[in-house]
């Protein structure tokens, strides 16, 4: 039974504790948090109360078996052994029960924040329960109140100081004024014997900290402090005096030594920092510094006058934290984020040299060095370039766990914004990827090769996962969507010129009074006569129509040189003109009739 109580009581402090962390306004829900608490805080109460009566009960039963064994002859030896063995069961359920309270005590304060009852920042007590409806944190706040007030008291002595017990408490009191009350519950976290020489120690400690603050504040004691502030400036003033001497001469220095050690911060052939305006950049960082550490200076300076004052302690301790906290807080977080960042050091090293690997792989099928069936050679860098893109993605998703806040509504709101704005602005740009990813699979051209795309004629001078480049023949760079090839149609002259050689053909059209046997040999002996054309697969005529005023002759001829197209076109179309000139044939292209009474003919004279 006594367990259960002590166990009751152990949630009740818990749970007065958890609601101590809630200090918004009370609503109708808290409220009635706060009357379930008033209930089971009387129900505790009853409890303990018939705890009392209970050891009360042991007690009186332990004196009354003390004095039967002594009432006892000396023959009834057995009924007092049996006696004594009922008193020794009552002291071990008394140890028992003493040290579950303790145990369980002990595992409670590991967990239950206590408020220090610290005036002017020293701590001389600390509080961990709740006492009726006040909570632990307005128990230290009120009780470092009245302990200022004592302090201020010009009549104040330490016998003043007493103790009263008071309805189930121990009271410090003050002539009219309870300081603070102490009950079992503080008793039992202090393991003390009883709440009253908890109070004797919480009364002498408060009596001696208002005699230590107001033999302070005594006119001798000011005089020194003010003494120490005024040595205090002295001493920074000193500092500062010579920090700028130090600044200043080592920005001279650099001003005298600046051909030596100032040349001027080069990126490659861009120079980046001039001479002048390097020695500038460093002359005014060190300037910036020395303005730093002035700050600093009077920064530190300022808490410790401000410390020497009781009424203006938390004033120094305020501008402390502004910087010590932050710092702490930068450190802390530091230390802590240390296993996460090895393990993203690790993650990253691993995923580098796994990348190296693959371009090692893909360099030695690039250069045929390995083989792979099915797999052509100018897929290896493409491939290795998706490849360590996914990889790269694997990895800062496997490390963003490790990020520092990541976990933050801001980063994930800064992620989901990212990631829309993404999606609604890169419809185009993706469709491009994906095309030029089927597109490098699909392999419609090379670098290097000619095609036509569209009405654009070129040479393929760039292959990037958005755009293809092609270069014109008057040296104009194209750049056409690789969404645009996939969905148009594209010419390739170069995929098939070395093994069955480009057909390059060129219609003309002659008369029917001219032999279509001489008009194939003109054609061809121009073909055969033309820089380019491949002589060892032999050139051919096709006749491709009869219309009424003329035959359309079609001549074809072979060529493994491509990237010359319109330089052979030129040659070729020059020399059909000088064959069909030196065989005195008129060339009819387009309709051209004549009236022959008397005009000359087209054909042009020998020069």
């Amino acid at each position: 039974m006594k367990n259960y109580l002590f166990v009751l009581f152990i949630f009740l402090i818990s749970f007065g504790s958890k609601g101590q962390e809630n200090t918004e306004q009370p609503s109708d829900s808290v409220q009635r948090k706060l009357n379930s608490l008033t209930q089971q805080l009387e129900t505790y109460q009853r409890l303990l109360r018939q705890n009392k009566i209970q050891r009360s009960q042991d007690s009186l039963a332990r004196i009354d078996l003390l004095k039967r064994i002594q009432l006892l002859q000396e023959s009834d030896k057995f009924s007092q052994a049996s006696l004594r063995e009922q008193i020794r069961e009552i002291e071990i359920r008394d140890s028992v029960r003493n040290a579950a309270q303790k145990s369980k005590i002990l595992k409670l304060r590991e967990t239950t924040k206590g408020f220090s009852v610290a005036p002017n920042g020293d701590s001389l007590f600390t509080i961990y329960t709740k006492l009726g409806p006040i909570m632990a944190e307005e128990r230290a706040a009120n009780v470092s109140e009245k302990i200022d007030l004592l302090i201020r008291d010009d009549y104040f002595h330490s016998d003043s100081l007493y103790t009263e017990e008071h309805e189930g408490t121990v009271d410090i009191m003050y002539q009219n004024l309870i300081v603070t009350s102490v009950s079992d519950w503080d008793a039992l976290w202090f393991e003390t014997e009883s709440k009253e020489s908890l109070a004797n120690d919480y009364k002498d400690k408060i009596a001696s900290y208002v005699l230590e603050e107001r033999n302070r504040s005594t006119v001798r004691n000011i005089a020194s402090r003010f003494g120490l502030v005024f040595l205090i400036i002295g001493i920074a003033v000193l500092i500062i005096y010579f920090l700028n001497r130090l600044f200043t001469g080592i920005q001279g220095w650099l001003v005298m030594n600046k051909k030596k050690y100032f040349t001027g911060i080069r990126l490659g052939n861009y120079e980046f920092l001039p001479p002048t305006r390097q020695l500038d950049v460093v002359v005014r960082g060190v300037g910036f510094l020395k303005w730093g550490f002035f700050a600093l200076v009077l920064y530190f300076s300022l808490p410790i006058i401000f410390g020497l004052f009781p009424f203006t302690k938390h004033w120094a301790e305020t501008l402390l934290g502004w910087i010590l906290s932050p710092a702490q807080d930068i450190l802390l977080s530091f230390w802590n984020y240390l296993p996460n960042a090895f393990t993203i050091a690790v993650i990253y090293v691993i995923t580098k040299y796994l990348v190296r690997f693959l371009k090692f792989i893909s360099h030695e099928i690039e250069a045929g060095h390995l083989k792979i069936t099915g797999f052509h050679e100018d897929w290896a860098m493409p491939t290795y370039n998706i490849v360590k893109f996914l990889i790269y993605a694997f990895m800062f998703v496997v490390i963003f766990p490790y990020l520092p806040g990541s976990d933050s509504d801001i980063f994930k709101g800064v992620s989901v914004f990212l990631g829309i704005l993404f999606s609604l602005g890169s419809s185009s740009a993706i469709a491009n990827a994906v095309a030029g990813l089927v597109i490098t699979y699909m392999r419609p051209f090379r670098l290097g090769d000619r095609v036509k795309v569209g009405e654009v004629s070129g040479q393929v001078v760039e292959k990037t996962l958005l755009v293809t480049r092609i270069r014109t023949t008057k040296n104009e760079d194209i750049t056409v969507p690789n969404a645009s090839i996939l969905t148009g149609h594209t010419v390739n002259y170069t995929s098939s010129s070395k093994e069955l050689g480009l057909i390059l053909h060129t219609s003309v059209t002659i008369g029917y009074d001219v032999p279509w046997r001489k008009v194939h040999e003109l054609l061809i002996e121009a073909a055969v006569a033309t820089d380019g054309v491949n002589i060892s697969k032999e050139p051919f005529v096709l006749q491709t129509s009869l219309d009424d005023w003329y035959v359309a002759y079609q001549l074809n001829a072979y060529t493994d040189l491509p990237e010359q197209m319109p330089r052979i076109y030129s040659e070729l179309h020059s020399n059909i003109q000088d064959k069909f000139n030196e065989a005195d044939i008129e060339i009819m292209s387009p309709h051209y009739r004549a009236v022959r009474d008397g005009n000359p003919s087209t054909i042009p004279k020998s020069t």
